[in-house]
């Protein structure tokens, strides 16, 4: 098999050797939250997306804490293992800390296309032997399911947590729908797609030439949002929870945040029982 681990988007090709150098997504992210895994680049780049989209900072906070809530309500519906697929660097509020805390036992598998995410990554988790993170590339979702951490760490018979956070919205349509089907696809029964994506027609996304411009010069190459009915076709027959697709900020009760200027939708969806 073709090994497409670690894999990157066109745009790598002619990325500079020194990453410190060029921007990353999951370091922008990082910088956005407050974190300190990221360079100077990428602290640059944050500031230029907070001029394109002056909430984007608020946006990325509001988003990790519906990644927090969604982990613990998979935890409280008997989920002990989970993959999150672009899931940057586990700082600031991360699926490990959040699980494990709950239940000691759970195990988490990170997956990023950016070695320097990845890198930072396993340092923090180094004395961590339920949780571990792996580079690889989500167009290529059999190297995912086949990598030997994966492999290790996550029973395929027990229900898994697919984590999908922030990131689909990163991936152009011809790799994402069927990427996302076939992880789906590997899910056994009770297992959950969890699904945060930047929404189109909005205040932010009418700066999208600004913020594509700027993540060309990192490792992906989009970044768009998409409709409420494109976004629905990632959870294929996963039955979506209460309350489905809203607000990032509204999952799952409402919140109390404003909506305006807001960019981000999010929901859960249950793969259930094979027919």
């Amino acid at each position: 098999m073709t090994d497409h681990s670690g894999v990157g988007f066109l745009g790598m090709a002619n990325a500079d050797t020194d990453p410190s150098h060029r921007p990353s997504s999951a370091r922008i992210y990082d910088a956005l939250l407050g974190g300190n895994h990221n360079f100077a680049a990428d602290r640059e780049a944050a500031k230029h997306l907070l001029a394109a989209i002056p909430r984007a900072g608020e946006m990325a906070r509001a988003n990790r804490a519906f990644l927090n809530r969604a982990v613990q309500f998979l935890l409280d519906r008997g989920v002990r293992q989970f993959l999150d697929i672009g899931s940057g660097i586990p700082t600031v509020g991360n699926v490990h800390e959040i699980a494990q805390r709950c239940v000691p036992d759970a195990r988490v598998v990170y997956v990023d296309i950016d070695p320097v995410a990845v890198a930072h990554s396993n340092d923090i988790l180094k004395d961590n032997p339920l949780a571990l993170a792996v580079q690889a590339d989500m167009r290529f979702p059999e190297a995912i399911l086949e990598h030997p951490g994966v492999r290790e760490l996550l029973d395929p018979a027990e229900p898994i947590g697919l984590l999908l956070v922030a990131m689909l919205h990163f991936v152009p349509d011809e790799d994402a729908f069927p990427a996302a089907e076939r992880l789906r696809a590997a899910l056994p029964p009770g297992s959950y797609v969890v699904v945060s994506h930047g929404l189109s027609d909005t205040p932010a996304d009418a700066a999208i030439d600004a913020v594509t411009a700027l993540y060309r010069r990192t490792d992906v190459s989009a970044a768009h949002g998409r409709s409420r009915d494109e976004i629905l076709r990632f959870f294929g027959d996963a039955v979506l929870v209460p309350p489905g697709l809203v607000w990032v900020h509204e999952w799952p009760d409402g919140g109390d945040g404003d909506p305006h200027g807001t960019a981000v939708v999010a929901a859960v969806g249950r793969i259930p029982a094979a027919s």
